[in-house]
């Protein structure tokens, strides 16, 4: 997928029966005009028109380069 990133949004909740504290997470696609984010790079993701089928997001900025 040429331009286009993974993002996996995590998100910690408490288990509603036994308030165990768990994590969630939820993947969208979104897209990388210039091809720039990497492998565990923090990126933040803005809304957008929708590019494909999958695509309805776009990378605004890298927050956090991978170490």
């Amino acid at each position: 997928m040429d331009k286009t990133v993974v993002v996996r949004i995590d998100r910690k909740m408490r288990h509603p029966l036994y308030k165990k504290t768990v994590l969630r997470s939820k993947k969208l696609a979104a897209h990388d005009e210039h091809n720039e984010a990497h492998v565990g790079d923090v990126v933040r993701v803005m809304e957008t028109r929708p590019l494909s089928k999958t695509k309805r997001w776009r990378v605004v900025e890298i927050v956090e380069r991978a170490k």
